[in-house]
């Protein structure tokens, strides 16, 4: 079967290796790949690999062959599943490659919105620490996590995993989810949306982009959070109302935003979450590690290797 990947830069900027597509037949890889070239790139292509690139009904109606879609992750908001459901296309995602990735970063998002690092280190290098008789450390922001309370918003596999290592630092872990059969399931505390906004110093967000949870937060739900909370998102850019959270850090409602997401990405240099105060813009690439691209790979492979024997793929999204 031919294989094409429209976008594979992002998962594999050169690092890794395309060869294990070899075992189903002839495969062509590009790094990126614009609307326009869509159709002409895939051809007479059976197996379709996505990252962002739209698979459309419009593109479906083009590419007759197409047999298999799967997305270049845990994200499946870029393929139109109904169609494809329709056409009898088989759709596949990658859920759980980057479980720990993520998770980590997310962390890491929390600490340094606590622990201005990069101001210590500026005193050093300033040369105000070395032969001089004090310094007015309190002046840089730092502050313990041990005591405080964190709400994960969508506790799945990401969320509970940045819970344990909340707990770890000493704090109290609130939960939210539409479905809870354990009110204290994996060391969380779940509670209603009202409790989790009300009572978080910091709020995690952890959900997939849906209809419901496209931009969930807003003006609204900002107004229900604590006052002088943080906020944190490492799921989807359009979970937030970029132009709702940047008025809530600059009127200083919320202490701070860390964000690894974008409704646009790359985002325009207008968007006024760039210029918004006490906020922290990574480039999508909580999920980047080796490590987690390397087992994207691996299980790519699985998934379309149980598609040719068994007509389905592993992690089929229907």
């Amino acid at each position: 079967m031919k294989s094409v990947v429209l976008d594979g830069f992002a998962v594999n900027p050169g690092d890794l290796s395309w060869d294990f597509l070899s075992e189903f037949g002839e495969y062509k890889v590009y790094d990126k790949t614009e609307a326009c070239d869509t159709a002409d790139r895939i051809g007479d292509a059976e197996i379709v690999l996505t990252n962002r690139t739209l698979i459309t009904k419009e593109l479906l109606d083009k590419c007759r062959k197409i047999k298999f879609v799967t997305a270049l992750g845990t994200g499946y908001d870029m393929i139109d599943v109904s169609v494809c459901r329709i056409r009898g296309v088989e759709v596949c995602n990658v859920p759980g490659y980057s479980t720990d990735s993520v998770a980590q970063f997310a962390f890491t998002l929390l600490l340094r919105l606590v622990t201005d690092l990069d101001g210590y280190c500026g005193i050093v290098r300033a040369g105000k620490w070395t032969g001089m008789p004090g310094v007015a450390y309190q002046n840089i922001k730092y502050s313990e996590l041990a005591g405080k309370t964190v709400g994960i918003y969508g506790c799945g596999a990401i969320g509970s995993r940045f819970g344990t290592m909340c707990r770890a630092f000493g704090m109290r872990v609130l939960g939210y989810r539409r479905s809870v059969t354990d009110t204290t399931a994996d060391g969380i505390e779940y509670v209603s949306e009202e409790t989790l906004l009300a009572e978080s110093d910091f709020i995690s967000f952890h959900c997939p982009l849906t209809d419901a949870t496209r931009g969930l937060v807003n003006r609204g739900l900002i107004s229900r959070m604590k006052r002088g909370a943080y906020l944190i998102n490492t799921s989807r850019g359009a979970v937030i109302h970029e132009a709702d959270l940047a008025e809530a850090l600059s009127s200083g409602y919320l202490s701070g935003a860390a964000l690894d997401v974008m409704c646009k990405e790359p985002p325009d240099r207008s968007n006024p979450l760039l210029s918004a105060p006490n906020c922290i813009v990574t480039p999508h690439c909580a999920w980047t590690t080796r490590e987690a691209r390397q087992r994207l790979l691996q299980m790519l492979a699985s998934n379309i290797r149980s598609f040719i024997q068994t007509g389905i793929g592993i992690n089929r999204v229907f």
